[in-house]
Parts: structure tokens; C-alpha cells; sequence
């Protein structure tokens, strides 16, 4: 009769250890999705952004005498980047066309740069909000991951820490200090 209690008791911890592994595990997923759906997005604002900017090349050659205009944001067309670098790169176009805007007031004048100049300010706000949503769900992994005895899954399943899209320039010298 003690055997059958035993063994009882051990279906039912085996069992109770499933349902939670199950069940952590399934956290993990969750935050995978919401990542995933939150880079999709940051991906498309950042599609946008790039396109704007592209569309801004022949207004600014149109209107000024300059023939070299937002080069580096060419090449990015052919290089296989992550939504962080292309963040970057994204954001030294924009200052790049924030200079231009500048140096030739002629452009100011044009409604075709003047409509995409409000199209970047108005993504500017999309992408700020998207990265503070991404950074939240980022935040709330990593601490899935770190904590006991969810870590434990995370080990298992060979689930790694993630990075917080910063949005800051890495090449920036201030950016490297600790």
C-alpha cells in the first residue's frame, strides 16, 4: 500500500513539474511572438523612413548644386542589416537631410521636401513609441530569463538575452563608455 502512495506521489510531481515546464515555456513562446510583431513593426517604420529619404535624393539634386546627396543611404539597399544598424544609418540620412535643410533655404520652399520632411518628423514618433514597446517586452524576457526557476526552461530551451534597440549611434565615441 506505501508503494502505491509513493508512486502516486511521484506521478503527481512529475505531472505538476510538466504543467509548469508546459507553462513557462509557453511564456517564452508568447514573448517570442510579441518580439517578432514588434520588430515586424519597427521594420516597417524604418522601411518608411528609408523610402522617404529616398525620395528626398532628386528634390535635394533638383534644388541645390550638390551631386553627391545621402550616398551611404544608397548603398544600404545592397548590404543585409539589422533594424538597429539600419536605425543608425537611418538616423545620420536624416541628419544629413536636416543639414541640407539648412544650408539651402530654397528647399523650404519646395512642397515635395516640405511633405516629406513632415512624413520623417511624423515617424519619429511612431518609432519612438515602437521602441519603448520593444524595449518593455525585451525587459520583461530578460528577466524571464534571469530569474528563477523560469531560467531553468530558458536553459533548456536554449533561449538567449536579448539587446534593447537603443536607437543611440554606436560609432559615437559618448555611446562607447560604460
Amino acid at each position: 500500500m506505501e508503494i502505491i502512495i509513493i508512486v502516486n506521489l511521484v506521478v503527481i510531481l512529475i505531472c505538476v513539474l510538466l504543467i509548469w515546464y508546459i507553462t513557462t515555456y509557453n511564456n517564452y513562446q508568447s514573448y517570442i511572438i510579441r518580439i517578432n510583431e514588434a520588430e515586424a513593426n519597427i521594420d516597417s517604420i524604418l522601411r518608411k523612413r528609408y523610402d522617404l529619404l529616398v525620395k528626398s535624393i532628386n528634390i535635394i539634386k533638383a534644388n541645390t548644386d550638390q551631386k553627391k546627396v545621402l550616398e551611404e543611404l544608397k548603398a544600404i539597399k545592397s548590404k543585409k542589416i539589422s533594424n538597429f544598424e539600419l536605425d543608425r544609418k537611418i538616423y545620420e540620412a536624416i541628419n544629413e537631410f536636416n543639414s541640407y535643410k539648412e544650408e539651402f533655404r530654397d528647399l523650404k520652399k519646395c512642397e515635395g521636401f516640405m511633405k516629406i520632411e513632415l512624413g520623417i518628423n511624423e515617424t519619429e514618433a511612431e518609432i519612438e513609441a515602437l521602441r519603448k514597446y520593444y524595449n518593455d517586452i525585451i525587459s520583461d524576457y530578460n528577466k524571464l530569463i534571469k530569474s528563477f526557476p523560469s531560467n531553468i526552461v530558458g536553459l533548456f530551451s536554449h533561449f538567449k538575452s536579448k539587446s534593447y534597440f537603443d536607437g543611440k549611434n554606436l560609432q559615437k565615441e559618448d555611446n562607447l563608455k560604460l
